[in-house]
């Protein structure tokens, strides 16, 4: 049995097989409509979500499975003070995979230790969000024909942001990846990240605060969103969550081929008036993390399609 706690849970090989798996789905979705007949997935969600916990659902109904769970602490036995390990054994009896997201980093993790189901970890914290990597991978990989060779702003919330986490320690897996960091410095990318992961890879990378001097250099701007829900203070977060906007302005600053990729919700970071540029891929992105999911679910479960 496997879990799903990191992006680097899966080797380079195997993120490959899955990419092409969602890619297969993606194509023949009738191919795989009953493969999970029978089976249930628990959505075990202590934190809002719409496009995660929903596109975990859609992914499960797609392939013929049903689906249970909570999408909120407060709607759950956590409200009493059950402890998740509790909560997981419980969920075992009654389910075949469960996807988690709880607030605190390393819930998951507990979880999967107690769990005799494979656990999916839809974000835990500050800390991962593998799907959403996935989501990623797919959509560059899908758009851009390559996972190498690219250089990638990350703009926003480097320091809370999960996601940006994730997605650097999957990327660095791949040949000559260079990341432009943009960020103001209260929200910088946290020092462990920087050493651990880039430094001790050798990633060339660049730290800067205006998204203008990036611009003309990426093949991919993953703007982020400041998480309100992540700041210990109301001032704070109004002082950084304006502090970048891309507009059609600033999309004159960037390559033609440039993809805008985001993990939404996005509060004002992208201006509407960006979304009709054919370089705004996040709807895009949102539909692909069905079939990444889809692929997850099933490679979790271990459940092969035949032609």
């Amino acid at each position: 049995m496997r879990h799903l706690m990191s992006p680097l849970d899966f080797s380079v090989e195997e993120l490959d097989q899955l990419l092409d798996l969602a890619n297969d789905i993606e194509k023949n979705p009738a191919k795989y409509a009953h493969a999970c007949a029978g089976k249930k997935l628990a959505t075990l969600f202590y934190e809002p979500s719409t496009r995660t916990r929903l596109s975990h659902e859609a992914a499960m109904l797609n392939l013929g499975g049903s689906v249970l769970g909570f999408s909120s602490a407060e709607s759950s036995s956590a409200a009493k003070g059950e402890s998740v390990a509790d909560t997981i054994r419980t969920v075992s009896c009654y389910a075949d995979i469960a996807a988690m997201r709880h607030p605190k980093e390393g819930s998951t993790m507990v979880a999967a230790a107690h769990s005799s189901i494979p656990i999916i970890n839809a974000g835990d914290g500050g800390h991962q969000h593998p799907t959403q990597t996935l989501t990623d991978l797919l959509t560059i990989r899908s758009l851009k024909g390559r996972l190498d060779h690219l250089t990638i702003g990350l703009c926003g919330d480097l320091k809370f942001g999960r996601t940006v986490h994730s997605l650097i320690q999957a990327l660095v897996r791949y040949e000559n990846i260079e990341f432009v960091l943009i960020s103001p410095e209260e929200l910088r990318l946290p020092s462990y990240i920087r050493h651990d992961v880039l430094k001790r890879n050798n990633i060339p990378y660049k730290e800067v605060v205006r998204m203008e001097e990036a611009l003309p250099d990426l093949d991919i701007l993953y703007m982020t969103r400041v998480q309100k829900e992540r700041f210990f203070n109301e001032e704070d977060y109004v002082r950084m969550k304006d502090f970048y906007i891309l507009d059609k302005a600033k999309m004159e600053l960037a390559n033609k081929d440039m993809l805008v990729l985001h993990p939404l919700p996005r509060v004002n970071e992208i201006s509407v008036e960006v979304d009709d540029d054919p370089r705004a891929v996040y709807f895009k992105q949102a539909k692909y993390g069905v079939y990444v999911r889809m692929a997850l679910i099933l490679t979790l479960l271990n459940i092969s399609v035949e032609d």
